[in-house]
């Protein structure tokens, strides 16, 4: 095992409704008669579960157009590259990430994640969005709630400060209530030297912001997700 391991490439996840609930401290009630963006969605089954509970529920993703079979292999090829990841870096994890039984249980979680979203990207197209930050597709004030995961301060080892200021100003841009940002440091657990000088800043812009624990706990470091609300200028 590495001492320094790396992911070479942004995963595109599955992950179930239940992990997004925990990510974002929502509950069920919370996402019904909500317009909600999920950016980027990946190969997650949370727009067509959120729907299911009366959301108006978009996700957005830069592989989205890909032909459901082709999908499917990246899907299961990319579970296949977290079981792994899960297995050969058990530092990385709390005892709900450690252990054959408990990653099983994640792994097949995913798997059922991944085909409820590639029946629903098959049937209903339109709610997959191909597109990325910093620029996105929508007007001003589209969502009620835009929910990002798993980029955003991930992978701050390849997009850097202005990346994330320019992304987080845009998904504000379309969201007329919250962005929910998760997790805040990188896949190694490393907080990015720029993050106290990217909140001051929004700040600074008159973005609220607040830094609130969350449920989810698998992941050793990755205790607390950004709650933003728009411009109050």
């Amino acid at each position: 095992m590495s001492a320094e391991p790396h992911l070479t490439d942004v995963l595109i996840t599955s992950r179930p409704l239940a992990n997004y609930l925990d990510f974002f401290g929502l509950t069920s009630a919370d996402l019904a008669g909500q317009r909600i963006l999920d950016c980027p969605g990946g190969a997650s089954s949370f727009t067509a579960e959120a729907r299911a509970l009366g959301a108006d529920s978009i996700a957005l993703d830069p592989t989205y157009g890909k032909a459901p079979t082709e999908f499917a292999g990246i899907g299961r090829d990319q579970i296949a590259l977290s079981d792994d990841w899960f297995r050969s870096n058990p530092q990385l994890f709390l005892p709900a990430g450690r252990g054959d039984a408990n990653i099983s249980a994640i792994i097949a979680a995913r798997h059922h994640a991944l085909d409820l979203f590639l029946s629903d990207y098959e049937n209903e197209p339109e709610r997959y969005v191909a597109g990325q930050l910093p620029f996105l597709p929508f007007p001003d004030e589209s969502f009620d709630l835009v929910l990002s995961s798993h980029l955003l301060f991930t992978y701050a080892d390849r997009f850097d400060r202005d990346f994330h200021l320019a992304g987080i100003l845009e998904l504000l841009r379309v969201s007329a209530g919250e962005v929910r940002i998760y997790p805040l440091s990188d896949y190694l657990g490393i907080t990015a030297p720029w993050f106290d000088d990217l909140i001051a800043e929004l700040r600074h812009l008159a973005v609220g912001v607040t830094i609130a624990p969350v449920v989810f706990r698998v992941t050793r470091s990755w205790t607390t997700q950004l709650i933003l609300k728009p411009q109050t200028l």
